[in-house]
């Protein structure tokens, strides 16, 4: 790279939307970040589920909380809730619901390049 960059997901590269959701995605840094936002009543299990094809989510995400609940239940059966100013790192098997009326946004520098995708 020759220079710093700068990005913003007010132009992102790719948005991806899905029933209670949506993933911005810009490429940046050879790699890729991404602004997930879930509104109230999104749970991965019901909404992304039939789009990965998987049991579980099995993207691998580390990320900000911006706002709003979210409920992880990992495969394992461990449980927590994150709320703004969390930051959460995810290993691949876990299944994820908003909690009460705030939408809840991340940025993820992890697992947002598939995301939703059906990749």
């Amino acid at each position: 790279m020759a220079g710093g960059e700068i990005r913003s997901f007010a132009t992102p590269d790719e948005t991806r939307t899905f029933e209670k959701g949506r993933a911005d995605v810009l490429a940046i840094g050879g790699g890729s970040v991404g602004r997930l936002t879930f509104e109230p009543g999104w749970r991965w299990s019901l909404h992304v589920r039939p789009i990965a094809g998987t049991e579980w989510c099995e993207a691998p995400h580390f990320q900000y909380h911006l706002s709003g609940r979210l409920h992880v239940v990992d495969s394992d059966g461990a449980e927590f809730d994150a709320a703004p100013g969390d930051v959460t790192c995810l290993p691949s098997g876990h299944d994820a619901w908003v909690v009460g009326d705030e939408p809840v946004v991340t940025v993820d520098w992890a697992g947002a390049r598939d995301y939703a995708s059906g990749r």
